[in-house]
């Protein structure tokens, strides 16, 4: 019987990850499950037959712990989803609060670096690897009142970038997913600060806007591509908004 394939997800508690988590078990995988929220991923990891590890990717000791799990485990990791990210506030530029952008840059930029940085042996040691960085189509473009996460996501995708150049020649892909607008339990009401109104009017109206399973799908097909396949990026929106700024709603009336 052959030894199963190690994937790790941090930010798996819930939305993206957590189906990410569920779509990699699903082709096979042994997933280790990440997230700050113990109870969230107890409850995942024992669902799909996975590791959950208590992660906080903004502490080095914290990930340091994620790295010593996936080296009990055996030390070879063959996916890395480093899709532990968020939007903090919704303020212009002038009026924003330094905190929050602080926070985004930690988490999107800062902890995807330190999760890489620690896991990089074991994907090494895999001799067939796949990095998958949750990037965002506002890593691609400004709009007003999104300056901090922009900014912060625009870092995750050159640091993707960076990486790809770096590592080339070794047996390591690298690949973004940059999804539009996805309605998840979680995102916009963290960014509103649990403003359940600015939350809702966010999706008011879309006809069928992406959900964690579709983004989640496309994880799983980039880390199933055969070896020599590497996805550079894949950008996934909604049929609804061709833009960050053009999206086709119907009335609610």
């Amino acid at each position: 019987m052959s030894t199963p394939r190690t994937a790790v997800v941090t930010g798996a508690s819930s939305g993206i990850g957590a189906a990410s988590a569920r779509a990699l078990a699903a082709e096979g995988f042994r997933v280790v499950c990440a997230a700050r929220r113990t109870d969230r991923i107890e409850a995942l990891a024992e669902e799909i037959g996975g590791l959950a590890v208590a992660c906080d990717v903004t502490s080095r000791e914290s990930v340091a712990g994620l790295a010593a799990a996936v080296e009990a485990e055996g030390g070879v990791l063959h996916v890395l989803v480093n899709n532990a990210g968020g939007a903090f506030g919704s303020d212009t530029v002038e009026g924003a609060d330094p905190a929050d952008w602080r926070a985004m840059y930690e988490v999107n930029v800062i902890g995807l670096l330190q999760v890489t940085q620690a896991l990089l042996p074991a994907l090494r040691a895999s001799g067939d690897a796949v990095i998958v960085n949750m990037g965002s189509t506002a890593g691609r473009i400004a709009y007003e009142t999104g300056g901090g996460y922009t900014a912060a996501k625009h870092g995750t995708q050159v640091v993707t970038e960076t990486l790809r150049l770096e590592l080339v020649g070794e047996p390591i892909r690298i690949s973004e997913v940059a999804p539009g607008m996805v309605r998840t339990d979680e995102f916009a009401m963290v960014r509103f600060d649990g403003d359940e109104a600015k939350a809702a009017a966010v999706y008011a109206g879309v006809p069928d806007p992406l959900v964690a399973e579709d983004v989640a799908d496309a994880v799983a097909w980039i880390a199933t591509r055969p070896s020599h396949v590497n996805i550079d990026e894949l950008v996934i929106r909604p049929r609804a908004q061709a833009a960050q700024h053009k999206v086709h709603r119907v009335s609610t009336d």
